[in-house]
């Protein structure tokens, strides 16, 4: 996954923050959902529903009109007008419009974990264990930093290696609309991290 920037606004998923070239701009879990959500399909059009799905979670829970209330507010933070740059799409929906969209590219998965575990490796053999890996592919990269899952790694680690017996420890992941997932196992005991992607209320 990445951090969009567009122009001088950066969205930050591990943060939660949105931050413009002068100061963080406060917005809620929605306001930032929508956001988020909108500005990661740039230049695409985004209907009410893709909106209800990925940011609410329950599409049939809610008026589409809600979307409204909040985007205005979000617009009003932001400084935006009712066109520029988040265009409303009579009858069909919202398109974020911009020219300049990068990313920060951030380590993949794979690769930090092989690091670890080769790290490890003398640890997990002194213990009779073998490791196995099933992590979901989720555009390869993360969007917590490489230090930071480390060191939820190694603490992992540190809780589950004392009493673990000769056999697998497994590391594992999954993806949901709201979250991933990364899950270490041994014998049966494991410690789980949640990483979030879009919140809701």
């Amino acid at each position: 996954m990445f951090i969009p920037l567009i122009d001088d606004i950066e969205i930050d998923r591990e943060t939660h923050l949105v931050k413009d070239a002068k100061h963080n701009i406060h917005l809620t879990k929605l306001e930032f959902g929508l956001l988020d959500f909108l500005a990661t399909h740039a230049n695409r059009v985004c209907t009410r529903n893709d909106l209800l799905d990925h940011v609410w979670g329950e599409r049939f829970m809610y008026d589409t009109g809600t979307i409204d209330v909040h985007l205005n507010a979000l617009r009003r933070k932001m400084g935006w007008n009712n066109k520029t740059p988040i265009e409303t799409l009579r009858g069909i929906g919202f398109v974020f419009h911009t020219k300049n969209v990068q990313t920060h590219q951030l380590s993949p998965l794979l690769e930090v974990s092989s690091q670890w575990i080769n790290a490890h490796s003398g640890d997990f053999a002194a213990h009779g264990l073998t490791i196995e890996v099933a992590l979901t592919p989720w555009v390869n990269e993360l969007t917590i930093h490489p230090d930071n899952l480390h060191r939820w790694l190694d603490a992992s680690l540190d809780t589950l290696l004392p009493t673990a017996q000769p056999g697998v420890i497994r590391l594992s992941s999954r993806l949901t609309i709201h979250y991933f997932s990364l899950k270490l196992d041994i014998n049966g005991t494991n410690c789980e991290l949640n990483i979030p992607i879009l919140r809701n209320t």
